[in-house]
Order: C-alpha cells, then sequence, then structure tokens
C-alpha cells in the first residue's frame, strides 16, 4: 500500500503487541470529511474532545475495512494439506464483526462453518481468517455468507460446505424499528449439506454443548 505507516504499540499492562496499518494520504482525506460532517452536525470540531476524532475516525474505518487489502484464498492456500480425511470439520462460535453497508454501523455475532474434506484439509485457524478477511469490509450479512462458502468451496474443492450466520445488527437496535434483542440468521450449504441429513447433523454439533 502506498504511503502505508506500520505502527507498532506495546501494551505492557496486557502483554502484548498492538499493529495498526494506514495509509497516510487517505487518513488526512477522510479526517477533512469528517471534520465537515460534524460540522454539519451542529458540533465544533475545533474543541477540545473533537480536535482528533476525525483523524481518530479516519483510522478506525481503514482498520474495520481492511478487509479490502485482503485476498481470503490465498489465505486458504497458504494452509492446505494432502490428507485422506472424509467425515465433517466444524470450526464454531467464530466471532464476527462487520460493517452494515446500507447505514455504516456494525453488526456482530457469530459464524459456525463445516466442510467435508475431499483429498485437501486446511489449518483450522484459516478460516476465522477468512471469515475475518470478507467481514472487514462494508457488507450485508447474507452476501458475507455466500462469499465464506463459496471462497472455501473454490479454494479447498471439498465434497460441502455449511456456513451459518447469526448477528446483531445495531441498524435495527439503534435507529428505525429499534428492536433491541432481534437476531439475523443466515445460512448457505454446498455438496453433501444440501442432503438433508447431513444438514441435520451439522446444525446438531453446532448446536450441542460439547465443551
Amino acid at each position: 500500500m502506498d504511503n502505508q505507516t506500520q505502527k507498532f504499540t506495546e501494551e505492557e499492562n496486557e502483554g502484548y503487541i498492538k499493529i495498526d496499518r494506514y495509509n497516510e494520504g487517505k487518513i488526512a482525506s477522510i479526517a477533512t470529511h469528517y471534520k465537515d460532517i460534524l460540522e454539519q452536525l451542529g458540533e465544533n470540531p475545533a474543541r477540545e474532545g473533537l480536535l482528533k476524532t476525525p483523524e481518530r475516525v479516519a483510522k478506525a474505518l481503514q482498520y474495520l475495512t481492511h478487509g479490502y487489502d485482503t485476498k481470503p484464498e490465498e489465505i486458504l492456500r497458504s494452509a492446505m494439506f494432502k490428507e485422506d480425511y472424509s467425515q465433517m470439520v466444524v470450526v464454531k462460535d467464530i466471532e464476527v464483526f462487520s460493517m452494515c453497508e446500507h447505514h455504516m454501523l456494525p453488526f456482530f455475532g457469530k459464524a459456525h462453518i463445516a466442510y467435508i474434506p475431499n483429498g485437501h484439509i486446511v489449518g483450522l485457524s484459516k478460516i476465522p481468517r477468512v471469515v475475518d478477511a470478507f467481514a472487514r469490509r462494508l457488507q450485508v450479512q447474507e452476501r458475507l455468507t455466500n462469499e465464506i462458502r463459496d471462497c472455501i468451496q473454490e479454494t479447498l474443492n471439498p465434497a460441502g460446505v455449511a456456513v451459518v450466520m447469526e448477528c446483531k445488527h445495531l441498524c435495527m437496535a439503534m435507529r428505525g424499528i429499534q428492536k433491541q434483542n432481534s437476531v439475523t440468521t443466515t445460512s448457505a450449504f454446498t455438496g453433501e449439506f444440501a442432503k438433508d441429513k447431513t444438514r441435520a447433523e451439522f446444525l446438531r454439533l453446532i448446536t450441542a454443548s460439547l465443551h
């Protein structure tokens, strides 16, 4: 990325290193627009609490949409292994955070994913990374569900893929209908998961308490 700056900040109390990546040119451009937005809302962007808000928002937006700079299929290909295993592999309760493209408000929840290997398996950590790569873009939950399914199907070529997502949308909770406890569930299936028996087994596994 042009003019990209990478900052490393060690959080001593937490014992980890936080890495922020952002494009300086884009930060300045986005921040200028947000200064105007604050004024249009009736605020004073020059007051102490808002002085750095346009820049902070610009950085936050770049982080929340960094999925545009990732290639999910390459994430999977980086850890594909030949393996003679043909039973269902399930990764459930994957945390999801995304931004609704209609109102640019967050939606968040969990994804449950399964695939049936057909000669290849993939490193388990790569599946949540694929979810994150698609989620960190402006999205709708329906498309996000399909994109995850299609990426796994087209890259691994398994006997089937199943994706179920359960999310809360702040555009429903904070505005419009204002239903705070609504949960939206979407699903997408390919191959063997189109069969009632296989799909039922997957749904049983993601709702069971095995730990």
